[in-house]
C-alpha cells in the first residue's frame, strides 16, 4: 500500500510540473491597461529627448484582430532579452475596441505572456491623430515608431523575425 501511495503521489507531482509551468510572466488585469480616450494622452511618448542617453523607445500600433500584428508581437517582445534592462522602452498601443477589453485583449495579453506596457487607444478621430504619428502613415497596422539617437523613425512594415527587427534597430544611427 505504501509503495502504491508513493507512486501515485509522484505521478501527480510530475504531471503538475508538466501541466503548470512556472513563469514570471505578468498576469494582466483591467487595472494594468491604460485607456487613452484621446491621442493627446499618449502624444508625449513620441517626444524626442533633448539628450541622447543611448536608450531606445519603441511604440507599436497593433490590434488583436490584425493577423500581421499578432504575428509580429513575439518579435517585439523578444527585444526585452536583446537589450539591457532600461535600454529599451516598449509600448504597445492597441487599437482594439473598448468593448473587447475583457473578452479579447486581456485574454490575449495573458496567453501571449506580454511584458511590454500596453495602452488601449480609443480615440475615434484617427483622421486627426494618424498624421501626428507620421504624415506618411496610410492608416494600416501594424506600424512601429522607434526613437533612437535623437531621431524618430517611422516603419510601416511587418517584421518577419526577431533577427530582422533587431538588425533594423541596430542599423539605425
Amino acid at each position: 500500500m505504501g509503495l502504491y501511495f508513493k507512486l501515485i503521489t509522484t505521478l501527480i507531482w510530475v504531471s503538475s510540473i508538466m501541466w503548470c509551468p512556472i513563469t514570471n510572466a505578468q498576469t494582466w488585469e483591467l487595472d494594468d491597461i491604460s485607456i487613452a480616450e484621446s491621442f493627446n494622452e499618449i502624444e508625449p511618448l513620441f517626444e524626442i529627448p533633448s539628450e541622447d542617453d543611448g536608450s531606445i523607445t519603441l511604440i507599436n500600433f497593433w490590434a488583436t484582430w490584425c493577423g500581421p500584428c499578432v504575428k509580429e508581437l513575439p518579435y517585439i517582445e523578444s527585444l526585452h532579452q536583446s537589450f539591457e534592462k532600461g535600454k529599451i522602452d516598449i509600448t504597445l498601443v492597441s487599437l482594439d475596441f473598448k468593448r473587447d477589453l475583457k473578452k479579447k485583449l486581456l485574454p490575449f495579453l495573458n496567453k501571449q505572456s506580454i511584458q511590454s506596457k500596453v495602452i488601449l487607444l480609443t480615440d475615434p478621430k484617427e483622421h486627426e491623430w494618424i498624421d501626428k504619428v507620421d504624415p506618411s502613415w496610410s492608416g494600416a497596422i501594424p506600424i512601429t515608431v522607434i526613437i533612437k539617437g535623437g531621431k524618430k523613425y517611422f516603419i510601416e512594415k511587418v517584421f518577419h523575425s526577431d533577427k530582422e527587427l533587431l538588425n533594423y534597430i541596430q542599423s539605425l544611427p
